[in-house]
Formats: C-alpha cells, structure tokens, sequence
C-alpha cells in the first residue's frame, strides 16, 4: 500500500533556498538537484523504510535519504510519509527539528 508523500513548510522552504543558493552559479545544475530530491522523495510512497535511522534522534520513525550531498529528513507514519527537513549533510541537525 502506497504512503502519502506530504511536504513540510520547513522543508519546502529548505528546497527553495537550496535552489536559490546553487543558481547563483548555475540553474540548469539547482534544477538537477531539485528534481533529484523530487524523484528521491517521491519514491518513498512505494519504499518508505528505505532510508536509514537518523543517527542523532534514534527512532526508527525518522528516517533520511540522501540526494546529493543533502540529507531528506522525514518521518514515517501508519499511511503517509512527512518530508520534514532537507539540509545539507555537513551542517549540524538541529534537535529543534521535529520530523
């Protein structure tokens, strides 16, 4: 049974200023990087244990994927899929962060 993928403010937020920083430089390569994300989320409404326990909460619940080298930080409920945060991977996880 499919999950419903839902996007939080937060982490659309998080998309956008991704692509505005990296088309700065280039937008054919800021497109690139978002539709990564896009398609990487998208698949888990087939796949949602996919990702890996985020280290820093422990819960088997919040879980990442990675595209790039940004981490898609969401949580996994009974029927949908929370996106929750998406940051690069060498900034430190806020644990104000609540996927």
């Amino acid at each position: 049974m499919a999950h419903l993928v839902i996007w939080s403010p937060r982490a659309i937020d998080d998309v956008e200023t991704i692509a505005g920083y990296i088309a700065l430089d280039s937008e054919s390569y800021a497109a690139s990087v978002v539709r990564t994300i896009l398609e990487k989320a998208r698949r888990l409404s087939d796949f949602p244990s996919i990702g890996r326990v985020v280290p820093e909460f422990g819960d088997d619940a919040i879980r990442e994927i990675f595209a790039y080298s940004y981490r898609i930080i969401y949580r996994v409920h009974a029927q949908e899929i929370t996106i929750a945060a998406v940051i690069h991977g060498k900034r430190i996880l806020e644990m104000a962060v609540n996927p």
